[in-house]
């Protein structure tokens, strides 16, 4: 193979960030929400992209629901036939098979760098060089990478991977194992023992490469992508994509593929990331005033610590309150401890079990 391949970006934004209800809904996901107070988080995830990846070689696999939407919010920055919308939610494998299919098909193999759209980062220039010393070694080693974070408190929310040894002076690890998100005791002893990093969900590979694994470890998927391939660029594949896509079987692309491949290698990346997985994780992108609290809008508090407290449209006053969140949206509140704000997630499941679906 010839040095530099060309280099794709491929942004999953298909979820619907139920952990961060009641601001982002089924019809306005995380991904379109401007938490930073910059720009809409997958517009930000674009915009790191530059210096690795031309814009016209950026893709958006979201869903049928979201496409107009995201064609929209991304104004301009995506080409309307790289946003790729899945006819049913399939998990990741099948996101980033579409992906693979989609530019194997109609321009040839290429380097994917296979990105979550709702991530924060802080430090752009830093992420950016490892993105394209990921890319380089894709290239070369024709491996699977992905890049970890280096833990900086014991997370229970975060999957980790145990990385083994250092190849010397090539800056990356090859990969033990991964791990699903810990408990607290177990969390605490991966930050000791320095050998695991957070799994940030960002993968870059060959096109060639990840379909190649896909045939081996997920027939079954493959299969499904083979019948999608064999139809792109003729007039039938939106039909066959919307028959064949939702028998594809429902598996992440970590527990299908990266835990099973026998080559995988992590790069560390130190750039300011959370996945802004939830409430409690704003304190990554907001300061904190002088009695601990994060706040967005109108509000006044008296003897209030360490909270949460985001109102869009009233007046938020709070009296006496420690560690919970507060989120206002016009019709809808929500009030939780914040150290149980992972299971917000509970909440719109609870909501669409007593048919209150008008809420999500």
């Amino acid at each position: 193979m010839g040095v530099n391949m060309k280099t794709y970006g491929v942004i999953m934004a298909g979820g619907g960030g139920t952990r961060f209800w009641p601001l982002s809904r089924q019809e306005l996901p995380k991904q379109l929400l401007n938490l930073t107070g910059k720009d809409l988080m997958v517009n930000e995830t674009i915009d790191r992209l530059e210096g690795n990846v031309e814009k016209e070689d950026i893709f958006i696999v979201t869903n049928v629901a979201q496409a107009e939407l995201m064609l929209e919010a991304t104004s301009g920055r995506v080409r309307e036939d790289h946003i790729l919308a899945e006819p049913a939610a399939r998990n990741t494998a099948a996101c980033v098979g579409y992906a693979a299919m989609e530019i194997l098909t109609k321009y040839g193999d290429g380097i994917m760098c296979v990105l979550p759209s709702d991530h924060y980062i802080k430090k752009a220039d830093v992420y950016k060089s490892v993105i394209a010393d990921a890319v380089k070694i894709a290239e070369e080693t024709e491996a699977l990478v992905t890049i970890g974070i280096q833990p900086t408190f014991p997370s229970t929310g975060y999957g980790y991977i145990r990385h083994g040894e250092e190849k010397t002076g090539a800056g990356y690890y090859t990969v033990r194992h991964f791990v699903e998100k810990p408990n607290l005791q177990k969390a605490r002893e991966y930050l000791l023992s320095g050998e695991y990093l957070w799994n940030s969900g960002m993968f870059i590979w060959k096109a060639s490469v990840i379909m190649s694994y896909l045939e081996k470890l997920l027939p079954d998927v493959y299969e499904c992508l083979q019948k999608i391939g064999a139809a792109m660029g003729t007039e039938t594949e939106r039909d066959v994509i919307q028959k064949i896509y939702p028998e594809i079987p429902k598996i992440s692309i970590d527990y299908g593929i990266m835990e099973r491949a026998e080559k995988v290698l992590v790069l560390e990346g130190d750039f300011g990331w959370s996945d802004v997985g939830s409430w409690d994780a704003l304190e990554a992108l907001y300061d904190k005033d002088e009695y601990g609290n994060i706040t967005y809008g109108e509000q006044v508090h008296i003897d209030t610590h360490d909270c949460i407290i985001y109102a869009k449209n009233k007046l938020v006053t709070t009296i006496g309150l420690d560690n919970i969140v507060v989120v206002e949206t016009e019709d809808a509140v929500l009030v939780c401890d914040k150290n149980r704000a992972q299971e917000v997630k509970k909440i719109v499941e609870a909501l669409e079990d007593c048919n209150k679906r008008q809420y999500l």
